[in-house]
Order: structure tokens, then sequence, then C-alpha cells
């Protein structure tokens, strides 16, 4: 790849901090090492090291966005502010292309005394803009951010959500080449976090986004690759899904400690036992419009990514319509039925079977577990027995694409729970229609009607 498709390089970038462990100690510091090294003596030091990052190396090319996961102190705040040019690398180097932007924590780069006005001419000129055009994109910038008379008071009176609307404000108006975004849109409103989402969707056909959040469905939503940081070194690089499916086993194994222990899935085809489960279907009713969908399903249990931890396995995966018919072929519309069978190995108080459907940017869609039943209904399994779940609905008309379905068993409550058995795309679900489809899913509608109306 060439210099000139990269936005961003980030080579064996770290950075030390001194943490000292009393005020004198800072002024030991300062004043014994130079007069030990003009004695003649090794130079002390009177503090200990704190490594928030180390050996960190990436590259951005230019439209690209990338999204950074992490927990909390692993590095990801420390790395935008070097980035940004707010923090000076201890060791390495940081290259960019172009105006950064950036939205880092809660109000930084504010002065709280200032007014919002007083602070978008700071904030703006910083990244480079001049008085004229600062004077020239002011109406927009207020009308963006929307505090109405809140912009001629000081911003240390302002809510939180007032902060992120002035600061988001002021960077999608400076035309800037690279935007960092740093989890600052978790704290704005939700018509207010539709705005700016739309923004960096615009941004994105030309300029480059780092993006930082917890929520890996937004990271796989919004960027190509990901990266994912592990106490201030680089765990994993690679696509959005695949980071974020890797850190998501992660965490979870973080939060089961030893109770349970998860390893990767090895590729395996699941059994193809499965109970009929039929029922009388309802009476089909012909939709008003014709969609034109045929939609296919697939089973790729086979290459599914997941994890597991041994005290339980899912074996069986099928979804098929209630009425008699193709097994693999939907309109979108019908009736149909998910079964998920699962196998204990270990007795089992409380299991949970359910299934997600995903588009092709890890966003949830709709889905189903058996919580419901079973918090009314305990069933407790034994080791060695099967069991399954039966989630019978109407298929949503889905766009065109390729949608993923997630399996899993667990066992607990809504509130503590252990996943034993986690297949991120079990089956596959191919859509493909000749008709304009409206927002993520569409439904058959019963009436659509058009006349003019006399007062």
């Amino acid at each position: 790849m060439s210099s000139s498709d990269i936005a961003i390089r980030v080579h064996n970038l770290s950075k030390r901090f001194e943490i000292y462990g009393a005020p004198r100690d800072r002024l030991k510091q300062f004043v014994l090492p130079p007069l030990q090294r003009l004695a003649g003596r090794r130079a002390g030091h009177y503090f200990s090291e704190f490594w928030a990052l180390q050996d960190v190396s990436f590259e951005v090319k230019k439209g690209e966005a990338i999204g950074i996961i992490g927990r909390n102190g692993s590095g990801k705040s420390t790395l935008l502010q070097m980035i940004c040019g707010t923090l000076t690398p201890t060791s390495g180097s940081i290259q960019t292309t172009g105006r950064v932007a950036a939205l880092l924590e809660l109000g930084s780069g504010f002065n709280p005394e200032f007014t919002g006005r007083e602070n978008v001419y700071m904030n703006a000129s910083v990244l480079g803009l001049s008085s004229d055009e600062i004077n020239a994109r002011f109406a927009d910038i207020a009308a963006f951010a929307d505090i109405g008379q809140f912009i001629e008071q000081p911003v240390k009176t302002y809510s939180s959500g007032m902060y992120v609307r002035l600061a988001f404000a002021v960077i999608a108006h400076v035309d800037a080449d690279i935007l960092v975004v740093d989890e600052a849109l978790s704290v704005g409103d939700a018509v207010f976090t539709q705005k700016c989402m739309r923004f960096i969707r615009r941004f994105q056909e030309n300029g480059s986004l780092i993006f930082v959040s917890h929520d890996t469905a937004a990271v796989q939503n919004l960027c190509q690759s990901g990266l994912w940081l592990k106490h201030g070194r680089v765990a994993q690089t690679g696509s959005a899904k695949g980071v974020s499916q890797a850190y998501l086993q992660y965490t979870l194994q973080e939060i089961y400690g030893d109770e349970s222990s998860l390893s990767p899935l090895t590729p395996k085809t699941l059994g193809d036992e499965a109970g009929d489960g039929s029922s009388a279907p309802d009476a089909e009713a012909a939709p008003l419009l014709d969609y034109g969908s045929v939609a296919t399903v697939r089973d790729n249990s086979g290459a599914a990514k997941g994890w597991k931890s041994g005290q339980a396995d899912i074996v069986f995966v099928s979804f098929k319509p209630v009425s008699p018919g193709s097994d693999n072929v939907f309109s979108g519309g019908e009736r149909v039925r998910v079964t998920v069978r699962a196998k204990a190995n270990e007795a089992l108080q409380n299991p949970i079977l359910g299934f997600l459907v995903r588009d092709r940017l890890g966003q949830d869609l709709f889905g189903e577990n058996t919580l419901p039943f079973s918090s009314q209904q305990p069933t407790p399994i034994g080791a060695g027995e099967q069991f399954e779940a039966i989630f019978e609905f109407r298929l949503p008309m889905l766009p065109n694409g390729d949608y993923a379905v997630m399996v899993s068993v667990a066992d607990g409550d809504l509130y503590n729970n252990v996943q034993h058995h986690y297949m991120h795309d079990a089956l596959i679900i191919h859509v493909s229609s000749e008709k304009i489809r409206w927002g993520l899913v569409g439904i058959p509608f019963e009436r659509v009607e058009l006349k003019v109306v006399h007062a």
C-alpha cells in the first residue's frame, strides 16, 4: 500500500506515565538526577512506571473506518489523544494526513467559563478555521447543536447532552479528513444520535473514521476493520466482525471466571435429527402487496464461529415453513418455525435456548429465547438429556442481502447466566427481491390506500 493511500500510520507506539507516591517525590525527580549525573553517579528515579500503551502499530486507509474496542483502562483514550496531538508518545511514531477532528471525553477542549459561542470560535480555530470561516458557518453549527439560547450561556451550566451536541456540531463543520469519536454519542438523546449517525455516514464517503465504543454491534455497523486493545497492547486486528466476536468471547470469559471455560468452535456439522414439532397452522391470508421476494436458508453450522464451555452442545438448528412446501424457500409474511435442539453434557438447572437474526453489519433485527417460558415453568435438564426450543412467527420481508442466524444455549436467568454454546452464523438466509423494501425489515400490509379527502 502506497503512502498516498494511508490516512493514519501508527508504528510501535508506546506511552509511559510516571506515578509519584507523594509530591516530594516529584521534586526529587526534578532536582536529584541532574545532580547525580554531574557527580558521576547513576541517576535514580523516584516514581513508578505505568505503560498505558506498548508497541501499538496499525494503519488506516483513506476512506476506511476502524473500530477500536477494549475494556476500560486498556489504553483506547490514550491512543486517541496521541493521534489528536494532545499527548506526546514516549516512543514510536504517528503520521496523519489531513485535518483531524475529534470528539473525545465529555467536554474536552471546552473552557467551562466561556459561553457556547466563545467555545465554538475557540475550538474551530484550533481545528484550523479562520475567523471569517467560523463566521460563515456559525449559524449552521448552532442549528446542528440545537441548544437554543444556551449557546450564549457558560458551558459550565450545560448538561452532558448539551456538551456533546455543541462539540459534535463543531467537528461536523470543520471539513475534517479524519474523524475521531470516543464513546461520546452514548450520552446523546435518540434524535440527536440519529442526526450524528447520518453525518458520520456522509463523512465516510470521503473521510477516515476512528470509532471507539463498547457497543460491538455499532462497531460492526460503522467500521470495516477492528483493533482490540488489551492492557495497552494489540490483542487482535482484522475485520470488524472477527475482532468484535473475539472480544465478546473474551469479555464473557472474564465474567464467568472459573465457572466455565469457553473455547473457540472448531468446524463441525450439527446432527440432522430433529422432531417435526408440527402444529396446525393458522389460515394464511394473502398479503395485499406482492413483494416478489425469495429467501433461501442454508446450514452454515460447519463453518460457524463462536465458543463452547463443554457443559452443553447445540446439535441441531432448522428454519422451516409451518405450512407444507419447500423447506428452504421463503417469500416473507408466511409462518415459519425455528427449532434449536441441544444436549446437556452436565445437569442444567434453568436451560435457555435462543436465536437472533442479524444483518450483514451485525445489527440485531429480531429474535427470541425461552426465558419467558422457563421463568414461568422451570425445566431442569439432566446430564445426557436432549432438549429443544420451537419458535413460530411470521417471517418479516427482508431487503436483499445475506442474514446470519445466531443460536445459543445457556443456563441461568435474565440477570445471571452462562452461555455454554454460542454460534454466530449457524444458518445463512439469502434474500433476493425485485421490489424496494423500506427500513431494515418489512411487514405484510393488509391495507394501503390513497384517496382524496374533501373538507
